[in-house]
C-alpha cells in the first residue's frame, strides 16, 4: 500500500496506521477519531448521554501556498474554525503553531498575525496559546497545527456521522469553491489571457468563500448532520458523511448547480469541479419536513443552498444527467493538486 502523494490519508491508510492505536481509552470520548468525521466531541459532566455539556474540539493544518500569503491568517482562522462550526457548535477558543522559514521578514508575520486576529474578533474566537517560531527546513510560513475548540449541549451536535435514510442532501455554493479560487490566483495571468478579465476576478473572488462558518452556524438549526467538503469535493464530502453513518445515499448530477467561474478555471485544468477541494462547501443531512425551513431561512440570508439528492437505506449512487447510475466511491487523490503544482513548475 502507498501513502498518497499528497494530502490527507485516505481510508485505507488511516484504517491500517492510525485508528488501531489511539492512546489511552477514555469513557469520556463520546466521538473519537473517525474517517469523515471533522472534529472530536468530550463529554464534560455524568449526566445521561443525550444531555450532557461536550467540548467539541479539531485541528487542522494550512498549508503555506505563496500566492496566499496575502491572506495565510484569514484562511487559517476560518479553515480550522469551520471543523468545529459543522458539528452544530460555534467555535470559542484557538491555538496555533505556527512555523517560519529562516529570514522571514518580520512583516510578513506581523500581516498574517493580525489576519489571525482579526478573523477571530470577527468570529468571536479567544487565541489562547500555541507556538509560533523559525525553524529551518520549511519553504514557506505553515500552520504546523490550529486547534479551535467550542462548548455546548449534547442535542446541538451535527456530527458528520449522524445522517439518517429519509434525510435531504443539501449543499451550500456548489462544488470547487476553493480549487476555483487558488488557482485563479496561482494562474491569475494565464487564465486571463484564455478566460477573460472579469470570469477571472469572478474566480478569485471565490476566496472570501472558502468558510462554511456562517453556513454552519445557519444550517445547524435545521441540519441532523453537516460536513465541509474539502479534499475529494463536494462528491467526496457526501460520500464521507454517508459511510460516516454506515448509509447509502443518491446523488443527482442535474441537481448541481455550479459557478460558471468554477466551470471556466476547472474546464481549462481539465479538472472534475465535482471532485476538486471545495472548503466553503457544506454538506447537510436535513429531515425533509424542515427542508423548506432552512431554504427560507437561507434565502433570508443570502446563501446559496442546493438540495441535490437523498441519503438512503440502500447504496451509495450517483446519477449522470444522461441517467447513467455510477457506484459513488472515495475519491482517491484530489485533482486539484496535480493542477497546482503544474502552476507552480511553469
Amino acid at each position: 500500500m502507498m501513502l498518497p502523494r499528497i494530502g490527507k490519508l485516505d481510508t485505507e491508510a488511516f484504517e491500517r496506521f492510525i485508528f488501531p492505536y489511539l492512546g489511552a481509552e477514555s469513557s469520556r470520548v463520546i466521538l473519537g477519531p473517525r474517517h469523515g468525521v471533522d472534529a472530536a466531541v468530550i463529554a464534560l459532566d455524568d449526566a445521561p448521554a443525550g444531555s450532557r455539556r461536550v467540548m467539541v474540539v479539531a485541528e487542522d493544518p494550512t498549508f503555506g501556498m505563496p500566492v496566499l500569503l496575502d491572506n495565510f491568517g484569514w484562511g487559517i482562522v476560518h479553515i480550522c474554525a469551520s471543523d468545529v462550526a459543522v458539528m452544530g457548535i460555534k467555535p470559542q477558543f484557538l491555538s496555533i503553531c505556527l512555523l517560519l522559514p529562516p529570514d522571514t521578514e518580520p512583516a510578513l508575520l506581523d500581516r498574517i498575525w493580525r489576519q489571525v486576529d482579526e478573523e477571530c474578533k470577527r468570529l468571536g474566537i479567544a487565541i489562547v496559546g500555541g507556538h509560533t517560531g523559525v525553524y529551518p527546513g520549511i519553504a514557506y510560513p505553515l500552520n504546523g497545527g490550529c486547534t479551535v475548540w467550542g462548548f455546548g449541549n449534547e442535542g446541538e451536535l451535527t456530527p458528520a456521522s449522524a445522517a439518517r435514510p429519509g434525510d435531504a442532501l443539501v449543499v451550500t455554493k456548489g462544488p470547487a469553491i476553493e480549487a476555483t479560487a487558488i488557482l485563479a490566483l496561482q494562474a491569475e495571468e494565464e487564465l486571463k489571457a484564455k478566460l477573460g478579465i472579469q470570469m477571472v476576478e469572478d474566480a478569485k473572488a471565490l476566496f472570501y468563500q472558502m468558510t462554511v462558518v456562517p453556513d454552519a452556524l445557519l444550517c445547524r438549526n435545521y441540519a441532523r448532520a453537516m460536513h465541509d467538503a474539502t479534499e475529494g469535493g463536494l462528491l467526496g464530502g457526501v460520500y464521507e458523511m454517508a459511510a460516516a453513518s454506515g448509509i447509502g445515499v443518491t446523488v443527482y448530477e442535474e441537481k448541481i448547480v455550479t459557478n460558471d467561474a468554477v466551470k471556466a478555471v476547472c474546464n481549462y485544468f481539465e479538472i472534475d469541479p465535482l471532485v476538486a477541494i471545495s472548503e466553503g462547501t457544506l454538506v447537510c443531512a436535513v429531515p425533509p419536513e424542515r427542508v423548506n425551513e432552512l431554504k427560507a431561512a437561507a434565502g433570508q440570508a443570502g446563501l446559496p443552498l442546493y438540495e441535490i439528492g437523498e441519503f438512503t437505506a440502500g447504496i451509495r449512487r450517483f446519477i449522470r444527467r444522461n441517467g447513467k447510475e455510477e457506484p459513488l466511491l472515495p475519491v482517491k487523490e484530489d485533482p486539484f493538486w496535480q493542477a497546482y503544482f503544474k502552476t507552480v513548475m511553469k
